[in-house]
């Protein structure tokens, strides 16, 4: 049975179109049978092949918000960039709606390249990938299997099979904390077959608590706002399903990261609260590796989680473009 998908023509992003930038709506499947729905971008005026970006995240966005951002600037940049959706969310295919999980997500930056790598215009040799939030350690997880991808970019990354064990700075990150929340998991599966549908945990929270820690307050800023907000963002609305979190307490990402071969850069605000998970990803991915002279960790100075998400003066583009085009030659 095909999937029914809706997508919007118009553009509805949360962020100005560019004048010196072709975009159009593309799709395509990866190996689940799950169509992908993309923003697509590139150079009004180019010659030859192109580099190619894939780009997506921040974990509960959707394409119109920061990955678009990204990506246009990109185009702007020389490169042809898509922005896509991951499967369960935004106009891309899936079911049940909002789900996560490692493997599929790794799969989506996959088909993604896979795409790349057959469009007429592209030059297959020089792919790269960029991820946001959640979607950058998805990112460094699929640079640990996929070595078409010569160049990665993660950008205020979150080890999200890490929050999901240890909590945020991994406070609960002891075997009493993860039972009682694999004992609220599996009630809440429970009652999910019994009600024929999947509770969500709820967005971003709103009304915002005054006593609510600054990194909160920076997503509400974001998400809550006219600065971010979108209809189709789960961060903006209800949420993940709450059981969305079974896989990834069950996982532990960048196993091979020391193995990878390819370029990669990590970018993360100096001020931002997931700052420790890049920089111990950065750690991690160069310990005992024979491959370190090609890798990079970028601390952007007093920038916050999100002000990597949209904020053009903070989030280091020009370091990004220099990175790429140096290892896609």
């Amino acid at each position: 049975m095909s999937e029914e998908l809706k997508i919007t023509e118009e553009w509805d992003k949360v962020f100005q179109k560019s004048e010196k930038v072709e975009s159009r709506k593309v799709t395509f499947k990866n190996h689940f049978g799950i169509t992908l729905v993309c923003d697509l971008y590139e150079p009004k005026q180019y010659e030859g092949k192109l580099p190619a970006l894939a780009v997506s995240g921040p974990y509960g966005a959707v394409k119109e918000q920061s990955s678009g951002l990204y990506a246009q600037e990109m185009a702007e940049r020389g490169f042809l960039a898509i922005a896509f959706d991951p499967s369960f969310t935004g106009e891309s295919g899936g079911e049940p709606r909002y789900m996560t999980s490692p493997d599929i997500n790794v799969e989506d930056f996959q088909a993604a390249v896979d795409y790349l790598s057959n469009l007429d215009n592209v030059d297959p040799e020089r792919i790269g990938i960029i991820g946001i939030c959640g979607w950058g350690g998805m990112a460094l997880q699929t640079a640990c299997i996929d070595t078409r991808i010569k160049a990665t970019i993660v950008s205020t990354m979150y080890d999200m099979s890490r929050v999901a064990g240890n909590g945020y700075f991994d406070e609960q990150d002891n075997e009493e904390a993860r039972y009682n929340q694999r004992v609220q998991l599996n009630k809440q599966r429970t009652e999910d077959a019994k009600n024929g549908n999947y509770a969500l945990a709820g967005g971003v929270i709103d009304p915002l608590p005054e006593d609510a820690p600054q990194f909160v307050k920076d997503y509400y800023a974001y998400y809550k706002t006219k600065r971010g907000y979108h209809p189709r963002s789960l961060n903006s609305n209800g949420g993940w399903a709450v059981q969305t979190n079974t896989s990834l307490m069950n996982t532990r990402l960048f196993r091979y990261s020391n193995e990878i071969r390819n370029a990669v850069m990590i970018v993360h605000g100096e001020n931002a609260h997931s700052c420790y998970m890049g920089k111990d990803a950065y750690n991690n991915m160069i310990k005992d590796s024979k491959y370190t002279d090609n890798k990079k960790l970028v601390i952007v100075p007093n920038a916050t989680h999100c002000d990597l998400y949209d904020q053009k003066d903070k989030i280091p583009f020009d370091k990004i473009e220099n990175f790429l085009k140096e290892y896609l030659k």
